[in-house]
């Protein structure tokens, strides 16, 4: 059974902070006015809600998953960024100037509905309405409504199996565009916005450059197995001082224009210029709207659905990724999502410890109230009271309020920190 929405609250706040950020296409002005203020109301209501809050033990059970999930994510999410680098220079730029993209027709498709469709759809096809921070933002603000009551507790519960389930897709993310390298769908990408080598590491000017387009070279390596053509001396790359970080000289193949980090490089990386399978901001979506789907439902999440295709045919049209790129990113993000309810689930698993154990006695509870069997169900209710009273004695009053604190600073700091590190994309 789906948890029900308490209000549509959470719904309209959503929608507000849409549609007041699409006002900086609009209106700059008024967006420099409204999002501000919109922010600054919604960081204030849940701050005054923390007092109010019922669910503190839970959060507290919640805390150490979500620790370890975020660790986890940010692992994935380095081990992507490095694999982004490394096949975006394996090849060197010369390949990314002279290979054409794939055919594509998802491409193909969206061309044609420009001319069949009226021209104020295909303006709203166009419209750069909804980007990756605006997903993020939307499961801040999902995460958040804990204090409201519009999803169930624990908040924290829920942010840990988003981030954990993040952490899965990026490290497939990585596996499979690392696995075989795809031209980028914008051939001038890799030009304009890394530094790396025009040839090929030395790798691929030994195992590919010589069997890359001759049909009779490919045909007797097909027949030995082996890499049997001499290049002789292959091109070296330049070798930075990187002490014990030295064995990423090969993937990153730095330059000496680049400076002296290792870091750096990959700060620099941002979404790579091959095509990445799958789509890391389809990824979020689709993540995003799964949680907003379990945990609120109603007809917020079939907008926040809507908004969900409106990215990946956006995705498709502006030539960011490959029709396949969004469609497997939907199905991997689905099935991603319902293979991690184990760590939080909108059925009561992990929370109140009273509520778990009246389902327990329900059935025997109901059955002494048929039978007027009053000190049974007194003995049944003391037992529900003593489950309760346990729950409250795991911590004490001094430690809940310094850890009511600490979460809610913590939160915020990573809301804003998300806004500011994913506006631009």
């Amino acid at each position: 059974m789906q948890w029900p929405a308490m209000n549509a609250g959470l719904g309209i706040a959503a929608m507000s902070y849409i549609a007041v950020d699409y006002l900086r296409h609009l209106s700059p002005k008024w967006h420099s006015r409204l999002q501000p203020a919109l922010w600054s109301i919604l960081a204030l209501a849940a701050v005054f809600r923390v007092p109010s809050y019922r669910h503190w033990s839970a959060e507290f059970r919640s805390a150490i998953p979500f620790i370890a999930s975020m660790l986890f994510m940010l692992s994935a999410l380095l081990f992507e960024a490095l694999s982004v680098r490394s096949v975006t220079a394996v090849l060197g730029l010369d390949w990314h100037r002279n290979t054409a993209p794939l055919p594509d027709t998802g491409q193909w498709f969206l061309l044609a509905l420009n001319e069949k469709l009226p021209a104020p759809i295909v303006g709203i096809l166009r419209a750069r309405i909804i980007g990756l921070h605006h997903f993020l933002m939307l499961f801040m603000m999902l995460a958040f409504s804990v204090l409201f009551g519009s999803v169930k507790a624990p908040g924290l519960g829920l942010g840990a199996r988003y981030m954990f389930t993040m952490g899965i897709g990026r490290l497939l993310r990585a596996i499979s565009f690392s696995s075989t390298i795809l031209p980028s769908a914008r051939p001038w990408c890799a030009s304009s916005r890394f530094r790396v080598p025009g040839y090929p590491h030395r790798w691929a000017q030994k195992y590919y450059v010589p069997y890359a387009s001759d049909h009779g070279a490919i045909s007797q390596l097909l027949r030995s197995d082996q890499a049997y053509v001499d290049i002789g001396k292959p091109i070296g790359d330049y070798q930075p001082q990187w002490g014990s970080m030295s064995f990423l000289i090969d993937f990153l193949r730095p330059t000496a224009s680049e400076g002296p980090s290792w870091f750096g490089l990959l700060k620099k990386a941002g979404g790579g210029c091959n095509d990445l399978l799958y789509s890391g901001h389809m990824l979020v979506a689709v993540l995003t709207a799964m949680a907003w789907t379990e945990a609120y439902g109603g007809f917020s999440s079939a907008l926040v659905w809507l908004l969900v295709l409106h990215s990946a045919q956006r995705e498709v049209r502006e030539r960011h990724h490959y029709s396949v790129d969004c469609i497997v990113a939907i199905y991997v993000g689905i099935l991603l999502w319902k293979m991690t309810g184990f760590i939080w689930s909108h059925e009561i698993r992990h929370g109140n410890k009273s509520l778990i154990k009246f389902e327990k006695i329900k059935s025997r509870l109901i059955q002494a109230s048929k039978d007027s069997d009053i000190d049974k169900v007194r003995e049944l209710l003391k037992e529900i009271e003593l489950s309760s009273d346990e729950g409250k004695n795991q911590t004490t009053i001094k430690y809940a309020r310094l850890f009511r604190s600490a979460t809610i600073i913590f939160a915020l700091i990573i809301v804003v920190l998300a806004f500011t590190l994913t506006t631009d994309g």
